[in-house]
């Protein structure tokens, strides 16, 4: 079994960064491409908030701590959140924050809305279950 991580927490981090690195070819490519700056808040440790940021140009999906230059969409949204759309790979969640009023976007927000349409293929689906089995 796995080491369990808190959700961005530097050992998270460099657990899916391996788990990615080891699917690299191995999941469907993105179907569109997203430079997106991720703005955290309420994380429950470290200093309250993370700048992290996802990137599709270059064919797989690329996530890091950190923001990129002439990103096409910056939001912002809670821990809670975060985890609920990354780990437990629920976009519904996404959803009914931003309609709450949770999550704040600037930038080209139909690069946002094209990532909902993508559904997940077979090996896809097997990292997500193998990031949720390295997070706590």
């Amino acid at each position: 079994m796995a080491d369990k991580h808190p959700f961005l927490s530097d050992e998270w981090i460099a657990a899916v960064k391996a788990l990615r690195e080891e699917y690299r070819g191995k999941t469907q490519a993105p179907g569109h491409t997203v430079r997106m700056n991720q703005i955290i808040t309420d994380v429950p440790f470290g200093a309250g908030a993370v700048d992290a940021h996802m990137d599709t140009s270059g064919g797989e999906v690329e996530m890091d701590l950190g923001h990129l230059e002439n990103a096409d969409v910056t939001v912002t949204l809670d821990y809670d959140t975060a985890k609920a759309i990354v780990v437990d790979g629920n976009p519904q969640a996404g959803m009914q924050a931003f309609m709450a009023g949770k999550i704040k976007v600037q930038g080209d927000m139909t690069k946002l809305m094209a990532m909902q349409q993508v559904s997940p293929d077979p090996g896809t689906q097997e990292l997500q279950a193998r990031i949720q089995e390295v997070t706590a």
